[in-house]
């Protein structure tokens, strides 16, 4: 299953922008509004692939749906950069990985239920997967429950919220390459993230950034960005060509493969860490470390599982 591969692939790539995101947003480039203006924007570097791809103009509700999906897109990535922002990543990741499938498989469902033909062992793997995406990112401290009653905290809300407008994304891009060739519907999408980047600059802050201050992008902040947006770039490519390839019915595992994102930041940090343990905080405990494989465990266990059925 050539859509699998590619998945695993962009996550590869997606767990090392990742890392990249984590110091800019917490250092040089705090504010999410400018941080979702910038990635947004290098969306227009799409126009160089109009001569080399099979590009074509599609009916104009084809061109008001890919810029629709660009738009979701974009605003889905703003609400994640201030909820990384404002809250713990440990609140927000296992809370996004766990809901994102569901709002993807459950969006399939009600729309176009004809096109999900599971059987035990695909629902078996897709729970597999979803648990280990929660767990290798878990941790025990809870603020569900405060003074002896059930509460839902804010950062499970905005979770709630990025989940669904990510799930929205994926099935209107979906949608997209169905009715228009690989390369085509996948520029029309980045021009809708361009010009909702463009919205940004209603925005005071952002404008300032821009036209005045221009104090995040120092020519060592600006090299590391670019180089993380080429990065980002090939991870969206690869996953956007597993969302063309995946049958409509199997959407959501592309979601649920998300854990093997985790896996390899996973990897990374540790990585990192050990060779400059003021870099990055990650807990290696021996504690931590067996929560971690357990989830290795369960995510390998899972594709194996899919890839027999």
């Amino acid at each position: 299953m050539v859509w699998i591969i590619a998945a695993i692939f962009s996550y590869f790539l997606f767990a090392i922008t990742a890392l990249v995101d984590r110091y800019l947003v917490r250092g040089p480039i705090p504010c999410p509004k400018i941080y979702a203006f910038y990635v947004g924007i290098t969306s227009v570097f799409v126009l160089f692939l109009i001569p080399f791809a099979d590009f074509l103009i599609p009916s104009v509700k084809e061109i008001c749906v890919s810029f629709f999906t660009g738009a979701i897109f974009i605003f889905a990535l703003f609400c994640a950069f201030w909820a990384l922002r404002r809250f713990e990543a440990s609140r927000i990741i296992p809370a996004v990985g766990g809901i994102l499938p569901i709002f993807t498989l459950g969006l399939t469902y009600l729309l176009f239920q004809q096109e999900i033909s599971w059987g035990i062992g695909n629902f078996f793997s897709f729970a597999l997967l979803i648990s280990g995406s929660i767990l290798i990112t878990y941790r025990p401290s809870s603020p569900y429950i405060q003074k002896g009653k059930l509460t839902i905290p804010k950062s499970f809300q905005i979770s709630v919220v990025i989940a669904l407008l990510f799930a929205f994304y994926f099935f209107l891009a979906k949608m997209v390459y169905l009715s228009q060739p690989f390369w085509s519907g996948f520029i029309w999408i980045r021009f809708g993230i361009f010009s909702t980047a463009l919205f940004f600059l209603f925005f005071r802050e952002v404008r300032e950034e821009i036209f005045k201050k221009r104090i995040s992008f120092k020519i060592k902040t600006a090299k590391i960005f670019f180089l993380n947006q080429s990065l980002a770039a090939g991870g969206t490519m690869l996953q956007s060509w597993a969302i063309a390839l995946v049958p409509f019915g199997f959407l959501a595992f592309i979601n649920a493969l998300e854990g093997t994102r985790y896996i390899f930041l996973l990897i990374l940090t540790i990585l990192i860490s050990l060779k400059f343990p003021s870099a990055l905080k990650e807990d290696i405990s021996k504690k931590a470390l067996r929560q971690k494989l357990a989830a290795i465990f369960l995510i390998s266990l899972g594709l194996i599982i899919f890839a027999l059925v």
